[in-house]
């Protein structure tokens, strides 16, 4: 599996990438703009991404925003709705409008911090990725 983590908190980025390491090759982003030149440049070598977490606080670009520009990228490219990226929204904003504003853009799942490990993992076997 190919992942895309967008993190800018160094603990939660290290914690993430160790986790999601277990499962495939995790490439890791510090901000928003550098998640969606990853995302677009993985397109273009036809090496495309299958789980992207993106952390909902982060500067440039937060993670609302990179994962509208992410669904719109897979829109113009005509990208079928099986082969989209799976989104994962990881956040400590657990307010029902955060999570609803997420689904509505197109994520997912969406996980609260601090990420506890048997949950994250429920998660990603919901989602057929592990």
């Amino acid at each position: 599996m190919k992942i895309l983590l967008a993190e800018d908190d160094f603990a939660s980025r290290k914690f993430m990438d160790k986790q999601l390491s277990r499962y495939g090759e995790c490439d890791v982003m510090v901000d928003g703009e550098e998640a969606v030149d990853a995302f677009m440049m993985a397109l273009e070598d036809d090496e495309p991404y299958d789980l992207a977490c993106l952390d909902v606080m982060m500067p440039v670009m937060d993670g609302y925003q990179v994962l509208k520009a992410i669904r719109n990228i897979e829109k113009q490219k005509k990208i079928p709705k099986d082969k989209c990226v799976k989104v994962v929204m990881t956040t400590a904003l657990n307010e029902e409008r955060n999570v609803k504003m997420a689904f509505d853009l197109g994520c997912e799942a969406y996980v609260g911090k601090p990420i506890d490990v048997e949950k994250f993992e429920k998660v990603l076997k919901k989602l057929d990725l592990i």
